[in-house]
């Protein structure tokens, strides 16, 4: 599920009045993810990341890796 259909189906189909709380829990779970994912990358690829120092960048390509 992408990101947008995660806030999505907060908004439309689950709206609540915890909907600022299960808006933080997505970021968070981003957040997270990506921090592994990029500490897994970096210990394999050390040199690519040197070539790629754009964080902008590398969230893309997380996003892109994980469907969201």
């Amino acid at each position: 599920m992408t990101l947008k259909e995660k806030f999505e189906q907060i908004f439309i189909e689950d709206f609540s009045s915890d909907w600022e709380k299960e808006c933080e829990v997505i970021a968070d779970e981003l957040a997270i993810g990506f921090a592994e994912w990029y500490l897994k990358i970096s210990e394999k690829y050390d040199s690519y990341l040197k070539l790629q120092n754009d964080s902008k960048k590398l969230l893309e390509i997380y996003k892109k890796r994980k469907g969201l």
